[in-house]
């Protein structure tokens, strides 16, 4: 059994996705891992560290195999080895307990937000600036505005060319869900949404520091919400727990908590 279908197996249990996006194009990719620390019974995979590049761990265990001291284990050898961040996606009662037993505290909240579509979606989009549907010679464009929005992010603002075709090589990659703003022809903000297993998410909605408080990120956000609205019942999306005027925007627009990730360090 490989890590992906341990993860697969946590998944169909907990109805939470152990491996977050990056990992799983890491592993999809062939890269090699940071860390990469299993359990096996006999031949089977049951429990797993993976961290590529320098993300936090990732700890599964599979469902057949806990309540048996694995996940502990496997923590204790990581941090005894250096490492001491560790996501907790969903931050589940199990993770929680862990936690507290190797000291380790809640260090970073990641919210998911939950809309129902269908509800009323206002566009207002700021004087001067256009919007307009993404084309393939948007993408250095997109990306230098992603580095500028995100230069303070530990994920989003590390994007470059190299991983945005990674990222539009997925099967759910559709450049019609990528809406561009411009001003004066210049790109200052994106829209990217992504509609996968019948959910659509606010992937992400990247602004020009220049741009900051002109309303163009609720601007962008509503034109995302309006295509995904026509394909999918509820829009998902990840906000910075902290990120207290994003959360203003997001409930205005109608979305509410649906779960949390939780980086827990020592």
């Amino acid at each position: 059994m490989s890590i992906t279908e341990v993860a697969q197996r946590a998944s169909e249990f907990d109805h939470v996705a152990p491996l977050n996006e990056s990992s799983l194009l890491a592993i999809a990719a062939g890269e090699t891992p940071r860390v990469d620390l299993q359990v096996t019974a006999g031949t089977e995979v049951v429990a797993v560290g993976y961290a590529a590049g320098d993300a936090p761990v990732e700890l599964v265990v599979d469902p057949r195999f806990r309540r048996g001291g694995l996940g502990h284990r496997l923590a204790t050898s990581l941090l005894d080895d250096g490492d001491t961040r560790f996501w907790a996606h969903g931050d589940l009662p199990p993770a929680q307990a862990l936690a507290r037993r190797l000291g380790l505290r809640a260090e970073r909240t990641l919210l998911v937000l939950r809309r129902e579509a269908g509800g009323p979606v206002e566009l207002r989009v700021p004087e001067g600036v256009t919007i307009r549907t993404f084309t393939e010679s948007d993408v250095d464009a997109v990306v230098a505005v992603n580095g500028r929005a995100f230069a303070q992010h530990p994920e989003q603002g590390a994007m470059d060319r190299a991983d945005f075709v990674r990222r539009a090589s997925s099967a759910w990659f559709d450049p019609d869900g990528i809406f561009v703003a411009e001003r004066d022809g210049e790109v200052v903000g994106f829209h990217w949404t992504k509609v996968e297993n019948g959910v659509g998410e606010v992937y992400v909605v990247g602004v020009d520091p220049a741009e900051q408080g002109t309303g163009l990120g609720t601007a962008l956000t509503a034109r995302g919400l309006q295509h995904l609205d026509e394909l999918v019942p509820v829009v998902d999306l990840y906000v910075e727990g902290d990120n207290a005027p994003a959360l203003a925007v997001y409930r205005r627009l109608g979305f509410t908590e649906h779960a949390r990730d939780v980086l827990y360090t020592r």
